[in-house]
């Protein structure tokens, strides 16, 4: 989970309004922008602001506690991060996302890096195509 002792390690806050968006973000599995979640918030009884909304899932991102998508509108989207480095494949479509690990291109980054002189290297990566159920719908 996002709140608690995680969040003192990292350096972020604890209020009330990010516990509440760190609750509702552990009940969900896939990506929600932040007008979204607001939206469920509200629902919830939650009267958390659109603006603080947004600032605190910047600040949970910067924390790398929450994953950030942009989708091909340029819309970001939020979920909670399951621990350690991985990717995401993301359905163009339906939104299906599905986190992989992707040894090659860690030994693909590193290698660059090198090439190049850079130490110290982070990365992230998506890859955008259509899903088995989505492909399976076109025919």
């Amino acid at each position: 989970m996002i709140v608690g002792t995680t969040e003192k390690t990292v350096g972020v806050r604890s209020t009330r309004q990010r516990s509440a968006i760190a609750a509702l973000l552990a009940d969900i599995d896939e990506f929600r922008s932040a007008q979204e979640l607001h939206d469920e918030l509200r629902k919830r009884g939650e009267g958390i602001g659109l603006t603080t909304v947004y600032r605190t899932l910047q600040s949970l991102a910067e924390a790398g506690l929450v994953d950030v998508l942009r989708t091909d509108s340029g819309e970001s989207v939020y979920r909670q991060c399951s621990t350690g480095h991985h990717h995401h494949l993301v359905c163009r479509h339906c939104g299906r996302t599905v986190e992989v690990e992707g040894p090659t291109v860690e030994a693909w980054a590193d290698s660059i890096a090198a090439e190049h002189g850079f130490t110290d290297i982070s990365h992230t990566m998506e890859i955008f195509g259509t899903c088995s159920g989505c492909s399976n719908g076109k025919s």
